[in-house]
């Protein structure tokens, strides 16, 4: 799971990274609200963890723009501001939750589990679309209409997490290279084509009527084949 985490003050910043990367997401960090703003508008990420008070543009009005731009991304705001008014003005601008600072790691978790669960079609701990389903947890491939299953690797349960997430849309390949390898990544382009590759035999080898089809000059997009 992706997280955009947008904290101007480096301590707490470094101390948040290090606590979510701990627990498996993946994080990119941002120290202004403009470039927190800028990447949300990438619509690749989980969840966004915003402070309020940060340079260029407050953490209320990144969530007003983005929420004005149709972007759906949960947004969890932190703030050192515990008074209603400010809590209310949060909510209003577009955020999901809201947590006031200082605060306890374990609370934070719970309300990104939380989030996370909101975001995502999930049912059991599985993905689901046409004949597959694919079970995130144990990183697990099915196809109901052979009973084949696989196992995924790592950038392969990523794609086909991402796809599913997202099925009925086309995934632009720079869409793809910063969810799966992120902002910080000097991975190029063709990565995406190897992976996708990848992750295209796994759904033969189940058998599965679904595929990731190439839409020319765009990206990719899950489909089920025509019969």
């Amino acid at each position: 799971m992706r997280v955009l985490l947008a904290e101007d003050e480096k301590r707490m910043a470094a101390a948040l990274v290090a606590i979510l990367k701990q627990e498996k997401y993946d994080v990119d960090h941002f120290a202004d609200g403009e470039s927190a703003l800028a990447a949300l508008e990438s619509d690749v990420y989980d969840i966004a963890v915003l402070d309020v008070m940060m340079p260029l543009m407050n953490g209320f009005d990144v969530a007003r723009s983005a929420r004005g731009k149709g972007i759906k991304t949960p947004i969890l705001m932190l703030t050192a501001k515990s008074q209603v008014e400010d809590k209310v003005n949060g909510l209003d601008s577009g955020a999901d939750d809201y947590l006031t600072k200082p605060f306890n790691t374990k609370e934070l978790l719970a309300r990104l589990r939380a989030l996370g669960r909101r975001n995502q079609d999930v049912r059991d701990g599985e993905l689901r679309y046409g004949d597959i389903s694919l079970n995130v947890p144990t990183a697990t491939l099915s196809c109901q209409s052979t009973g084949q299953s696989i196992r995924l690797g790592e950038k392969e349960l990523r794609i086909m997490e991402y796809m599913l997430s997202n099925r009925g849309q086309i995934m632009t390949r720079e869409q793809l290279a910063v969810k799966i390898w992120g902002f910080d990544s000097e991975s190029e382009y063709n990565n995406v084509e190897v992976y996708m590759s990848f992750t295209r035999r796994k759904l033969a080898f189940v058998g599965s009527k679904v595929e990731i089809k190439a839409v020319r000059g765009l990206g990719y997009e899950l489909r089920e084949k025509d019969v």
